[in-house]
């Protein structure tokens, strides 16, 4: 296979476009809209991959309608394509059309969030099958804000769930961090690692 589709997905305003951002090798394809759902600022990347990613701080709050997507080259020729999902649930049909023939998908939750292991939980439960049947990784943002919940209290409630998988704590806007991240993912995928 000359391509891996993986696809971003978790709680509004948990990273997921951002990462997409620190890593592509285009500029971004993004369906952001202005929203009265999410009223604080965000943190917003722009452009291509480089070793100086330019981000700005949005005067007005963004989000996800449709999906992100964008592209890092990998060894011998192959591309990897990384699709962002919306994060509100109203929008929840294009989580099915986008994991259609994915093999990977991250699950980002935001540990500064109100309630991050319900976030986990909510995702786990709807993906559940897909998680059963593909490489699945646990990328938690904002971790230099709250510490806690820690790593392992995430890695405790996946076991309570009888699933194991590898959790991150992510900068989503480190490209050193995501793509340490995604790295991993691409060697599950490729059956290196376990």
């Amino acid at each position: 296979m000359n391509e891996h589709k993986v696809v971003f997905t978790g709680s509004l305003g948990a990273g997921k476009t951002t990462a997409i951002a620190s890593i592509s090798e285009i500029p971004v394809i993004n369906t952001d809209i202005q929203t009265s759902d999410f009223t604080k600022p965000v943190m917003r990347q722009i452009g291509a991959h480089s070793s100086t990613p330019s981000i700005e701080v949005a005067n007005r709050s963004m989000t996800t309608v449709a999906m992100d997507y964008g592209e890092v080259n990998l060894e011998l020729g192959k591309k990897l394509r990384l699709y962002g999902t919306p994060g509100q649930q109203r929008f929840d049909y294009m989580w099915k059309v986008l994991i259609h023939g994915a093999q990977g998908l991250v699950i980002f939750v935001d540990n500064a969030g109100t309630d991050p292991i319900g976030d986990l939980a909510r995702y786990t439960d709807i993906f559940r099958e897909y998680i059963l049947t593909t490489h699945t990784v646990v990328a938690v943002t904002r971790m230099d804000l709250v510490p806690r919940p820690s790593i392992q209290v995430y890695h405790n409630y996946l076991h309570q769930l009888g699933i194991q998988l590898p959790v991150f704590s992510v900068d989503a806007r480190s490209s050193e961090s995501v793509a340490n991240m995604v790295g991993h993912l691409v060697e599950m995928i490729n059956g290196e690692s376990c």
